[in-house]
């Protein structure tokens, strides 16, 4: 048999996730950023009086991005330690500096170190994505905030709302998103240089008991790396902890996606909203008339991935026990970087979404006509009140009425006749002249339009306000599949 299989590929990468993405999760960031470590911790520990060259850090960063990759899985195959294994690779690159490559340091110094990178980039490219969505639904909102539909609790039709105040309810949890996930980058911190168990001890040798070396070392590195505090404290790794803040608000995007586009979905059956539908798009291969909404349903399949990450999170900070168990090990490659590939292809899909929603005004109306009748009851008893009628008596015709016609919609499947049975009741003679001013849809709906504005103003502006660079950049998004 033929031994010449292709290797399993993640759709993720090769369906979904951006290729910006998809870069800061690969193997060539990974190692090139260990190599980079090695160079930033050379650096600090010449400054601080260690006998390293400027020849040996100049020879360490000539070769940060030529990894041999064969080279070092075939190391990896007879050490079975990674990072040992690109040492040695690197050794052999950088004869001069061999000797002073990961000088004092533990694997956790670049694995860990690593990651905090990685999270804080993948962290950067995620929150624009965010607010560039919020920006859409916003000149969506705009655009429809007087459009009264019907609301729903329950699924059942309730008081009228507006299309533009239900999507200001989208964005209200994308507001909350961009700030968990702004909090985790911001908060983020750096491991540093701790040594194995964290207590720093090999570095107190190499320094020779001098303490505040070993702090300024560690604050060095961090320094080069771009962030401005390392952890405190840390056991052989940075607590995982930070793999929970981070993954409960991914997690907590991904509820909202699903929400949004479970939302979408529904509408789409009622066929009062779509998401975008090219021309040439089929939506069945056997029902040439569907139109599918698949965007938002591989919106929901992607977030609903992203939420079950989290439990994962949580469960390998649970047990890591005393300063560390390599339990999280292979746990952590896949949940960091699936959660970060998945929220990252569903926020694309939901831009692409939000760049091109189209809304059905005339199917909105003719489904607010087959249920205000009975919304509008109150209205019209209280409208003959103010004419001189009797509440409960009028109360009581409206019941009958009202009974009668839905009994026309659910026995006989007919449209709700409630208003001409109104109309041909000589009892509300003293309204027919402004019953069509009584059964506006637009007084149906509160302050749903002045809602929106002030939202927008209050709640959504000052946040774009803070990613205008990002917003000023935007281009429709194309889906690829």
């Amino acid at each position: 048999m033929s031994s010449n299989y292709e290797g399993y590929k993640s759709p993720l990468s090769t369906r979904y996730a951006s290729k910006e993405m998809q870069f800061l999760f690969s193997d060539q960031n990974k190692f090139s950023t260990w190599r980079q470590l090695w160079v930033w911790l050379a650096k600090a520990e010449c400054q601080l009086g260690l006998e390293i060259s400027e020849a040996q850090i100049t020879e360490m960063e000539q070769h940060i991005k030529d990894i041999d990759f064969e080279a070092a899985a075939a190391e990896e195959r007879l050490t079975r330690h990674d990072v040992m294994a690109h040492v040695h690779v690197f050794a052999k690159q950088c004869p001069t500096a061999a000797p002073v490559i990961h000088l004092g340091a533990t694997s956790c110094y670049v694995g860990d170190n690593t990651d905090l990178l990685v999270l804080r980039d993948a962290l950067k490219l995620l929150l624009p994505r965010v607010v560039t969505v919020v920006e859409q639904l916003k000149r969506f909102a705009e655009t429809y905030k007087s459009l009264p539909t019907l609301g729903f609790t329950h699924l059942q039709p309730a008081q009228l709302t507006t299309v533009g105040k239900r999507a200001c309810l989208w964005m209200q949890d994308l507001l909350m998103d961009e700030r968990a996930l702004r909090r985790c980058l911001e908060d983020l911190r750096f491991r540093g240089v701790k040594g194995t168990t964290g207590t720093q001890a090999s570095f107190l040798q190499l320094f020779n008991g001098d303490g505040q070396k070993v702090k300024q070392l560690d604050q060095l590195v961090t320094q080069l790396a771009g962030f401005s505090k390392p952890y405190a404290v840390t056991g052989q790794t940075y607590s995982r902890k930070v793999d929970v803040e981070v993954m409960a608000a991914l997690a907590s995007l991904g509820s909202t996606i699903h929400k949004m586009c479970s939302d979408l979905r529904i509408l789409a059956s009622r066929k009062e909203m779509e998401e975008p539908f090219e021309s040439t798009q089929i939506g069945s291969s056997a029902m040439a008339y569907k139109r599918n909404p698949m965007r938002s349903e591989r919106c929901c399949a992607l977030s609903r991935h992203l939420i079950t990450l989290f439990s994962n999170a949580a469960n390998t900070h649970a047990t890591q026990w005393l300063e560390r168990t390599l339990d999280d090990s292979a746990n952590r490659r896949l949940t960091l970087s699936e959660g970060f590939l998945a929220a990252d292809a569903a926020l694309l899909t939901l831009l692409n979404i939000s760049q091109g929603l189209v809304v059905y005004p005339k199917v909105i109306e003719r489904h607010i006509a087959q249920e205000l009748p009975f919304m509008s009851t109150e209205n019209i008893i209280m409208a003959m009140v103010k004419a001189g009628g009797n509440r409960q008596v009028c109360h009581e015709k409206i019941r009958v009425l009202s009974q009668e016609a839905g009994a026309q919609v659910k026995q006989h499947g007919k449209d709700n006749d409630l208003v001409e049975r109104v109309r041909n009741d000589v009892y509300f003679a003293p309204i027919l002249d402004h019953l069509d001013d009584i059964l506006d849809a637009r007084t149906f709906t509160g302050r749903a339009s002045e809602q929106v504005d002030e939202f927008i103003a209050e709640e959504v502006q000052p946040v774009l306000a803070n990613y205008a660079d990002a917003l000023g950049n935007v281009q429709h998004i194309q889906l690829n599949i």
